[in-house]
């Protein structure tokens, strides 16, 4: 059980009073917190223990709910623009009250229907859940080694290649002449640290790299040929960018699996398609 009730993030509180508008739930020093009759089920008893979301409703009192939002207090998330006013815009988050992003927190224009990359923190004036563009990352990468495995979040384009959020807490890139895949801001893909910087900042792989580089790549062409019948209108001549969009790979890369695929009898090469042997 927590021992005390703790603002954007899941809390695991025991039910202690039903009222008129819900069930009261309890923490350790005692502070209570209204779970809503919209949310409470009859498994829900005195003294059982609840994992609940923490907010704040529209008059800025804490409330919980057993939704689970689409970001938490200091995550990193692509969400809709679903309104706007004066003051701020409204992304969805998967809860009835949506989250404002101020004025004074946003960097870029917001329309409704985009998706913006945003960074959920707590308010400190107002102690609400707000969004933010002017993200708050740390610059010691700790724990983290080149050829980590890690997760990342694409939120801005520039001359050099695609800014990222990494494991959520810290910054990095991908390089332009390094992406073989169609990407977006907003995706959330895997990814390898290619290289830690003295500022903290990491360079960014999609692929694996090191002494077995490319070695996926022939097994990557089969998968492929396996989930389109077998053949595919590809050969060495093939455009680099029609490979890049069906195989996320350079041509390099796929001409070397090509010829690894046909040395090795798995696949036949025709005048104009390749085929499953």
């Amino acid at each position: 059980m927590n021992e005390k009730i703790e603002l954007g993030v899941i809390n695991s509180l025991k039910v202690n009073r039903v009222s008129e508008p819900g069930i009261y739930l309890i923490a350790g020093d005692e502070e209570e917190v209204l779970l809503p009759n919209c949310y409470v089920t009859k498994e829900m008893e005195i003294d059982s223990m609840l994992d609940v979301f923490i907010y704040t409703d529209s008059e800025d009192r804490l409330v919980s709910t057993t939704l689970t939002p689409y970001a938490m207090k200091n995550d990193f998330a692509s969400l809709e623009v679903i309104d706007f006013a004066q003051f701020g815009a409204f992304l969805d988050i998967g809860l009835p009250k949506d989250l404002l992003v101020p004025k004074n927190k946003q960097k870029t224009t917001y329309n409704i229907g985009d998706r913006k990359v945003i960074q959920v923190i707590e308010d400190d004036k107002t102690g609400r859940l707000i969004g933010s563009e002017k993200f708050v990352l740390s610059k010691e990468p700790e724990n983290l080694n080149i050829g980590d495995e890690v997760e990342i979040l694409l939120y801005s384009k520039t001359p050099l290649g695609f800014k990222t959020i990494v494991n959520n807490e810290f910054e990095g890139l991908i390089y332009h002449n390094e992406i073989f895949e169609n990407i977006q801001i907003g995706d959330k893909k895997r990814a390898y640290i290619k290289l830690i910087r003295e500022d903290g900042k990491i360079d960014i792989s999609l692929q694996k790299f090191g002494a077995k580089k490319g070695d996926d790549n022939p097994s990557k062409v089969l998968e492929i040929l396996e989930q389109n019948g077998g053949e595919l209108g590809f050969t060495y001549k093939s455009d680099a960018e029609d490979i890049k969009d069906v195989f996320a790979m350079s041509k390099k890369a796929f001409k070397a699996s090509l010829t690894n695929l046909i040395d090795s009898n798995k696949i036949v090469l025709e005048e104009t398609k390749i085929k499953l042997k």
